[in-house]
């Protein structure tokens, strides 16, 4: 009977044993999912800081394009600024032209400046501005 008891009671043991094998496992299977949880959060942390800072740098990247956009407005406007100055040296070297002709006239004496050989409406005409300040002081 001593036999049987043991036997009974080594059963039990054995019986006792399984259950908390069982829940050890799925202890450790909880533990792991857990922790294969936690690394993937961790992961997605990662990479949703990364996207942030994405962001972060598109819009700096942003607001440089934007700035270069307004520098190019500005110098596309000095570029026709810059044109139209080179549009009247022509101009400016014809009057000169017609200055330093008429100059010579007066100074060979040959013509008077009303008798030149200078096209209708090209005349170069003096106008005496220090006496007009006098006038306009008085």
């Amino acid at each position: 009977m001593l036999t049987g008891t043991l036997t009974t009671q080594h059963q039990d043991m054995r019986q006792s044993v399984a259950p908390n094998r069982m829940s050890h496992a799925a202890s450790l299977a909880s533990h792991a999912n857990n922790t294969a949880a936690m690394a993937r959060l961790q992961e997605k942390k990662k990479e949703f800081e990364a996207v942030a800072a994405l962001e972060r740098a598109s819009a700096l990247f942003v607001k440089r394009v934007e700035g270069l956009g307004e520098d190019c407005e500005v110098m596309a406007d000095a570029g026709l600024v810059h044109g139209q100055v080179l549009e009247q040296w022509p101009n400016m070297f014809r009057i000169l032209s017609l200055f330093l002709a008429n100059r010579e006239q007066q100074n060979d004496g040959a013509e008077e400046p009303s008798t030149t050989s200078s096209g209708p409406g090209e005349r170069l005409v003096r106008l005496p501005v220090d006496e007009l300040q006098v006038d306009l002081q008085k």
